[in-house]
């Protein structure tokens, strides 16, 4: 950790050196500065956490410095010293953004607990910053969203691109899992190098092993030239082994002896080559489902499972689905040279009832349809094509303020028995009244969740909590 770093801003060199001894004991680095101007090339220098400012300065008034201080941002808690005679003056600094106040003369103790209550403060408002700048990221490396499922995701690209360990992404088909290892690449130090990305399922096996560590001059039928494979491509980046859980099991082998010596020899070669690569493997399968069923071994599951990373579905991203239709909406109407800017309330329930299997990808496609075949400044549910066409339908048949359900369905909702004599907690009976919903639309929880007003993915989230035995407020 740091060395807190304090500023103290002084004219008086004896009363200055004064209150340094009074801080000789604590574990931080003191700078000082008899003028205005001094101060300000320290606070650009060497950004204290902390600020000790005397109001009266031969260049320049005290509360002038503070005000700079506020204006820019710069990130230190600032005490204010003042005579007995000038507490008024004190009291407008505090008001113009000063953390605290000390009356000279002041005993070594009164000094020392100000600036340390400075400094927790700064502590504080540091972390607060951090977790409030991660809270409001809607866009992140070309992800767009910020419920709090992505947010999380956001966090681990942070932490794991800083390191050179393997990262497994999990997560169901569109869900964007290429995205996510070219975050990791981006914000790494190898963010320089190259990215390099291979598809496990979308080449034939007899293929991959070149694919992936290159061939030798007629190493086989058609090798008419040296060629390097994807590991060498990588050398000072990142690879990408897309659904890894396709490679054949002979490959594993090969790629497991690769990841732990970083050598690898290439088809029909003798030399071993050596590189420096990061991995990023992803699947839309359960890896551990694979390894038990003998597809993946199990070895190499653990050496690449370092740093796991899992995508949500659309439908569990809360109302990230209108911020991502409404950016590919922008996009495509840019494209293809119509006027559509945004949809309509009616189409932003379809789209968030909808259960989205296909995920971002199916999402794509959708907008891109209902703007290639129509035209307009606004998406309408009539423009929606399949397969969100069962729930365009329940809303067109209905009035605009009805439910997207018949009124005896929303009936037997409300008619669950509830009258036991006793008082239910709320949550209990919200879950009734979901479970309820759920059962009468045959399982469908998106529907369920349109027939109830809400978001899907706030149903999967309450079930996901009662399952575990706990209440989701």
């Amino acid at each position: 950790m740091s060395v807190p770093t304090i500023l103290l801003v002084e004219d008086s060199p004896s009363l200055s050196a004064l209150y340094q001894e009074y801080l000789h004991d604590e574990a931080w680095d003191i700078i000082s500065a008899e003028t205005g101007a001094e101060a300000l090339v320290l606070l650009r220098s060497r950004q204290p956490q902390a600020v000790l400012l005397d109001i009266r300065l031969p260049d320049m008034d005290g509360l002038d410095i503070l005000g700079i201080i506020v204006q820019e941002r710069l990130p230190c808690s600032v005490v204010v010293m003042t005579a007995h005679g000038s507490i008024n003056t004190a009291v407008d600094a505090m008001r113009k953004g000063a953390f605290d106040f000390i009356v000279k003369p002041f005993p070594p103790e009164r000094l020392t607990v100000t600036l340390r209550n400075a400094l927790e403060h700064q502590r504080l408002h540091r972390i607060v910053a951090t977790f409030k700048d991660d809270l409001e990221r809607q866009q992140y490396c070309g992800f767009i969203g910020g419920s709090l499922a992505m947010q999380a995701v956001y966090r681990i690209i942070d932490q794991a691109a800083k390191s050179k360990a393997t990262v497994f992404v999990t997560g169901e088909s569109g869900t964007g899992k290429e995205l996510t290892a070219d975050a990791v690449h981006r914000r790494s130090p190898r963010s320089g190098g190259p990215f390099v990305a291979i598809n496990c399922g979308a080449i034939p096996k007899d293929l991959m092993e070149s694919e992936i560590f290159g061939h030798v001059k007629g190493a086989f039928t058609g090798a008419t030239a040296d060629r390097d494979g994807a590991a060498s491509r990588a050398d000072g980046g990142t690879l990408f082994l897309d659904e890894i859980c396709e490679m054949d099991l002979a490959l594993q082998i090969k790629l497991l002896r690769f990841i732990q010596t970083g050598t690898f020899q290439r088809v029909g070669g003798s030399k071993l080559e050596q590189v420096d690569v990061r991995f990023v493997c992803a699947t839309n399968r359960d890896p551990l489902k694979e390894v038990e069923a003998g597809r993946f071994r199990e070895d190499l599951f653990y050496r690449l499972h370092v740093i796991p990373v899992h995508l949500p579905p659309l439908r569990e991203r809360d109302d990230d689905v209108i911020a991502v239709a409404k950016r590919f909406l922008v996009d495509f109407a840019a494209e293809e040279s119509k006027a559509f800017q945004t949809f309509s309330k009616d189409a932003e329930a379809v789209l968030r009832a909808y259960d989205w299997p296909g995920n971002i990808r199916q999402l794509q496609n959708v907008i891109r349809n209902a703007v290639v075949l129509n035209d307009g400044e606004e998406v309408t549910v009539a423009m929606l094509p399949p397969p969100l066409s069962p729930l365009v339908a329940q809303l067109l048949s209905k009035p605009v303020a009805a439910p997207l359900v018949s009124s005896g369905g929303m009936a037997e909702i409300a008619s669950a028995p509830r009258d036991d004599g006793r008082i239910r907690p709320l949550w209990e009976v919200e879950k009734d009244t979901i479970e309820r919903a759920i059962d009468l639309c045959g399982g469908n929880i998106p529907k369920a969740a349109a027939m109830l007003g809400i978001s899907p993915s706030t149903i999967y989230r309450k079930k996901s909590a009662w399952d575990a035995g706990t209440i989701e407020a």
